[in-house]
């Protein structure tokens, strides 16, 4: 039996998990847009202002994962459902793009989010197995 949370004792209940989606949503939208700054930054004005994300996409990539662990309630993660195309995408992109510059670049840190990308989308998988068990 799940137990809603309540906000000082009124019967709202906490809204959290907007807030988290929103949260991964800028986050990714961010992170595309600083992979994409360094291409553009060399062809339009001829210097690379920015190297290619390391440390950043590897931090970036973890932000899913942890709205996925903390929405692992059988409740939250049914009111996520809606969400988990986005999740879905977001973790793909991260784990191809650690994938292929942690190998091409030899950058270490990178492998990091090789692993939260496998792990999201495993714990996304699971989930949706145990899910329906749940619910009945």
């Amino acid at each position: 039996m799940t137990e809603t949370r309540d906000s000082g004792g009124t019967s709202r209940t906490v809204a959290w998990l907007q807030y988290g989606v929103a949260g991964v949503k800028i986050v990714f939208l961010l992170s595309v847009f600083r992979l994409l700054a360094t291409p553009f930054s060399e062809e339009m004005f001829g210097e690379q202002w920015l190297p290619m994300p390391t440390w950043e996409w590897a931090l970036a990539s973890v932000t899913p994962v942890l709205l996925i662990v903390l929405a692992r309630r059988p409740a939250d993660w049914a009111a996520l459902s809606g969400e988990q195309t986005i999740l879905r995408i977001a973790l793909t992109f991260y784990l191809v793009y650690g994938l292929a510059f942690a190998a091409v670049q030899d950058k270490v840190i990178l492998w990091l989010s090789v692993v939260a990308g496998i792990g999201g989308l495993v714990t996304m998988y699971l989930l949706n197995r145990k899910e329906p068990l749940h619910g009945s």
